[in-house]
């Protein structure tokens, strides 16, 4: 009887720290899902200096993530989707004008469609959107289209390809 309540104490103590380990995962995947709309708006609005800063900003939130505690097949697809986010964050904070920038922003947003489709992180629904003329996706945190690719050009150009609902 003893060695089960010490048993069943220690299960309790490591499901607790997994579901915390977990939860901190899952609040640092969705402060990086908010840099990421948040970059996607400025892209959407043509606001290339704000996009600037938004890459620097997404940047620092792929560093932030506690990836050690994901399971492998997960933490090896972040791993090579976070190298993908930073390097392109990084060329679209350099970029020169804002076609550049956007197409940089293809390589990101391609990286954080396998990343949400894989982690299952998302806190709200998630919105994976497209756009024929530019023959690529975006997630969106609104059913709305807001193209980032064409913004102002072509603001609603796209449809919704996906959704996918919170966890």
């Amino acid at each position: 009887m003893k060695k089960t309540i010490i048993l069943m104490a220690i299960i309790a103590i490591a499901t607790t720290k997994l579901t915390f380990a977990q939860s901190k995962t899952d609040v640092a995947f969705n402060q990086l899902l908010t840099a990421y709309y948040d970059l996607k708006n400025a892209l959407a609005t043509d606001k290339k200096d704000m996009a600037t800063e938004k890459a620097k900003v997404l940047s620092a939130k792929v560093d932030a993530i506690p990836h050690q505690n994901l399971p492998s097949a997960q933490h090896t697809l972040w791993m090579e989707q976070a190298k993908m986010i930073k390097a392109k964050a990084s060329e679209l904070a350099v970029a020169k004008d804002i076609k550049a920038q956007r197409k940089s922003f293809e390589s990101i947003s391609s990286a954080m469609i396998k990343t949400i489709r894989t982690v299952n992180f998302n806190n709200a629904t998630v919105y994976i959107q497209h756009c024929p003329m530019a023959k690529a996706s975006w997630l969106n945190e609104k059913e709305n289209i807001e193209n980032p690719y064409y913004g102002s050009m072509m603001f609603d150009c796209g449809d919704i390809s996906e959704t996918i609902k919170s966890k």
